[in-house]
């Protein structure tokens, strides 16, 4: 009888401690005294791609590439907290704990100026499909001219022309930070795509080709590269495939991981990032943002984004898909600074409803260019060729035009490329808070470039 009731208490509190719930929590640093690292050693922290990319745009390390203090972190820890992630750009740290009241004892700390809930674990979180691999086919008609159902969607930005010239992103190294890139190991779109690495800032322990196939789908844009099937604007280059994205909740938390994920791709040199993520609204508890917030720094993902040019780093990313909505204004990291916002237009190069609109609070100029948005070429689930529409399609369409061209004009700096974008936009005259600056044609842009260097 004595068992009986060890096991069945034993039991019981196996079943209590798995129903406990954890909460994350973002504590802001006052400085980074205690750091073991230097401005003058940054090998140490940064790969020697990202040092050769800060070199020639003449960029220096400063105090925010240094890490958090890990003397800091050390003294964080020591409550009991676990560590989540941390972002030297921001200066923060990311604590997960079951216990709120160690949040106390953490706020008390000299060296913390604010802590902020921003998770609270899900009671439920939907299975991941195992058996995904079976529903990859890979069926598909050859169109008989090289694109496929892409070409328009490439060819309005010159960028077939780009590709003719050899300009096909080979050598560039591409993020694409989005929340999962579903079968994109199985689709043969992606065969010959030269894979640098994935990482997942949500679940480190994931597979990141089981999550949702968002990234997938955006991913498909630039690297997709089967002839007479479907090429994408950048098919020749590198990718880096990150996921920052919870997908099963919308809580402030992504931010962090966005955060990390920006920072883990300046650390190993990468030229250009994509992202088509954004946001203005979370979950019940946690609020959102104000049309005032839109200043390109408030938004802790805005910020990181914001600070990514000064990095040597071409960021581009969605505008948002509020535009029938209540909210309307790009969604952050949309209002970021020296970043390219990207609106959706229709193949006629009219703007999609949907497509989020500007400006910015501080009267900058967003969306800052237009891309296809309305049923964009994309990579279904199963390794067809599918249509999607939404600004998060025509943000990579975008990104891999700007790749091809940055290639072929390797002496711009990263804010030059952002301004010969816009400076190629159609409307870059007489911008406004719908288009931006326009459609910009890069092909145009590289023959502007090249007249400027002789």
């Amino acid at each position: 009888m004595k068992i009986i009731t060890m096991t069945l208490l034993s039991a019981l509190l196996a079943l209590s401690a798995s129903a406990e719930k954890t909460y994350k929590y973002r504590v802001n640093l006052k400085d980074k005294v205690g750091t073991s690292y230097t401005v003058d050693k940054p090998e140490a922290f940064l790969s020697e791609r990202a040092l050769e990319r800060r070199s020639r745009q003449q960029l220096p390390v400063d105090e925010t590439d240094l890490p958090v203090s890990q003397t800091y972190v050390k003294e964080l820890l020591g409550t009991g907290a676990k560590l989540v992630t941390t972002s030297k750009w921001n200066n923060t740290v990311v604590l997960e704990v079951s216990d709120t009241t160690l949040m106390d004892q953490v706020k008390e700390m000299p060296f913390v100026s604010n802590i902020k809930k921003v998770w609270t674990q899900s009671d439920s979180i939907p299975a991941r499909n195992k058996n995904r691999k079976k529903e990859v086919t890979n069926n598909w008609k050859e169109a008989g001219y090289a694109y496929g159902k892409a070409f328009r969607q490439i060819q309005i930005h010159g960028g077939d022309s780009l590709h003719a010239a050899g300009f096909t992103g080979k050598g560039m190294h591409v993020a694409v930070i989005d929340a999962g890139f579903y079968n994109a190991d199985k689709i043969k779109f992606f065969k010959h795509m030269d894979l640098l690495g994935t990482h997942d800032f949500v679940n480190p322990n994931s597979d990141i080709y089981e999550e949702n196939s968002h990234g997938m789908k955006v991913l498909s844009c630039m690297a997709a590269n089967i002839k007479n099937v479907f090429i994408g604007t950048a098919p020749e280059a590198s990718y880096w495939l990150l996921r920052s994205e919870d997908n099963d909740t919308e809580q402030p938390i992504e931010e962090d991981y966005w955060a990390a994920a920006i920072e883990f791709a300046d650390s190993v040199g990468v030229d250009v990032i994509n992202t088509s993520l954004g946001y203005y609204a979370f979950d019940e508890g946690y609020g959102g943002y104000r049309y005032r917030d839109l200043d390109g720094h408030y938004s802790l993902m805005s910020h990181s984004a914001s600070v990514a040019a000064d990095k040597g780093i071409v960021v581009v990313c969605s505008a948002g898909n509020s535009g029938r909505g209540a909210w309307k204004k790009v969604t952050p990291p949309g209002d970021s600074e020296n970043v390219l916002t990207v609106g959706a237009m229709t193949k006629d190069l009219q703007n999609a409803e949907f497509s989020s609109v500007g400006n910015t609070s501080d009267g900058r100029i967003k969306p800052d260019v237009m891309a296809i948005g309305v049923s964009s070429v994309v990579s279904g689930n199963d390794g067809t060729v599918s249509k999607a529409n939404g600004t998060s399609f025509a943000s990579p369409t975008m990104c891999g035009v700007v790749t091809c061209f940055w290639q072929a004009c390797p002496w711009l700096t990263a804010k030059e490329v952002i301004k010969a974008v816009q400076q190629a936009g159609d409307r870059v005259d007489y911008p406004d808070n719908i288009y931006g600056y326009g459609v910009p044609n890069l092909w145009k842009a590289y023959q502007k470039e090249l007249e400027k260097k002789k």
